[in-house]
């Protein structure tokens, strides 16, 4: 059974930058698509970003020119670089991917942009 590793949350000012990590225990040339969703309180999870084996990736329109989805092969992981954030980007990010045996989820991390 796939597993999905997340690190890399906190608490940083508007403005300021963090780097998410996510590492699979297998390799993820096998997942169809790979990425970040997020749930802030009292709300839906939402698709933040996620790469596909071909193709560009998808961003949620809020986050477009200021985070970045990256794949590592090598190191069967994905990140998220988050820039220029606000305090609306405060939420628990998962790490997903969806393969053969469907959709795993990582145990989520949190991020919270406040001054």
């Amino acid at each position: 059974q796939v597993q999905l590793v997340e690190s890399g949350g906190g608490l940083v000012q508007p403005g300021g930058s963090l780097r998410l990590s996510c590492t699979s225990s297998e390799s993820i040339f096998s997942f169809n698509h790979m990425g970040w969703y997020r749930q802030a309180p009292g709300k839906q999870r939402e698709l933040v970003a996620r790469f596909f084996k071909i193709g560009s990736p998808d961003y949620l329109d809020s986050v477009k020119g200021r985070f970045t989805i990256i794949r590592d092969n090598f190191k069967n992981a994905a990140y998220l670089q988050m820039n220029n954030l606000k305090t609306e980007d405060t939420a628990i990010y998962y790490c997903n991917a969806f393969g053969t045996g469907g959709d795993t989820w990582g145990q989520g991390t949190q991020v919270t942009v406040s001054s």
